[in-house]
């Protein structure tokens, strides 16, 4: 099994969509963060809004990383705060896959060339800022030499934002020309890795199956989502220091070992890394006990001989449906 850690690493301002600038504060953190990496000897996947990407600063603390082969960098879309601005900038078209096409890629290519620009690289690898890939963007990213996208987190639902319903998506790579995009030897292949989540019991489609059904109006005045999940027969787990602590990060990890999956894709913002910018870490104790689980699960990683990979490995070690 290998392990992917991506991380969004973007402005502080989150959830506004409308500012004239957008500070990046949080990314004096990263230093702190890689040296965890370092010690463990992981290789995580920067994925870098517009913010950071035009910011001389930011771009030049990643680079200095990405350069010295202790990183890679990527794309992270935010359309409200990358150019072109032709739409209305509010909530809904936050979400990338509200766009029109034309537009989406004029986005996507004015960070891509960005990030060209700042780092002296072409990204290959991408993830859609509040997880809304659009229908059309993997063809968009394959033309523009993308291999690897991770706009989508298994078994999630984004419907009630504006966004797609990937809920009955199952944490395993697989290609986006095997779900009916036209396979052309013009552009490469590309990959989708989902951000991992899971189930801590046997049978991931069965899991969430029970999972929907109790999302229903009945179950929901029923609490039986909480019932289930105190009882430990349906626990769902996100992948993700922000909302997981490291034992259920590594109850996930183990469950998808079983189910038989090769990577797992820990995912969390560079906001989590600063107190007060994200709704999982408010306080001081919040930073550090963030830190201490990505530090707990490394360490159980490198136990269990779970090898660390960037994004864009991904395609060497994945079992592509």
């Amino acid at each position: 099994m290998k392990l992917a850690i991506t991380i969004d690493t973007e402005e502080d301002n989150w959830g506004e969509y409308d500012l004239p600038r957008y500070s990046i504060n949080n990314i004096e953190r990263i230093g702190r963060l890689q040296e965890i990496f370092d010690r463990f000897e992981v290789t995580p996947t920067y994925l870098v809004s517009y913010p950071v990407a035009a910011d001389k600063g930011s771009s030049a603390l990643l680079r200095k990383i990405m350069e010295d082969g202790r990183c890679e960098i990527g794309a992270h879309c935010h359309p409200w705060n990358t150019p072109p601005f032709e739409e209305t900038r509010n909530a809904r078209n936050s979400m990338l896959c509200n766009l029109p096409a034309p537009l989406q890629r004029r986005k996507i290519m004015a960070l891509h060339e960005t990030i060209a620009t700042g780092f002296g690289i072409e990204p290959v690898s991408f993830r859609a800022g509040r997880w809304g890939l659009g229908v059309e963007t993997p063809a968009i990213l394959r033309e523009l030499g993308y291999k690897v996208d991770s706009s989508i987190i298994a078994f999630q639902n984004w419907e009630e934002y504006g966004g797609p319903d990937y809920s009955c998506t199952l944490p395993n790579s697989f290609s986006w020309e095997s779900q009916g995009g036209a396979v052309s030897d013009t552009f490469p292949p590309l990959l989708e890795l989902p951000a991992s989540a899971g189930f801590a019991q046997w049978n991931f489609p069965w899991c969430n199956r029970l999972w929907l059904l109790s999302g229903g109006w009945l179950a929901r005045k029923l609490h039986a989502r909480g019932i289930f999940d105190r009882l430990g027969l349906l626990n769902k787990i996100w992948l993700s220091p922000e909302t997981s602590g490291s034992e259920q990060m590594i109850t996930l990890t183990n469950a998808m070992k079983r189910e038989g999956y090769g990577i797992v894709n820990m995912f969390f913002h560079s906001t989590a890394l600063m107190a007060g910018l994200s709704s999982f870490v408010q306080t001081k104790e919040d930073e550090e006990h963030f830190l201490r689980a990505i530090e707990d699960y490394l360490v159980f990683a490198g136990n269990a001989g779970i090898g660390s990979i960037k994004l864009a490995d991904a395609p060497l070690h994945a079992s592509v449906e």
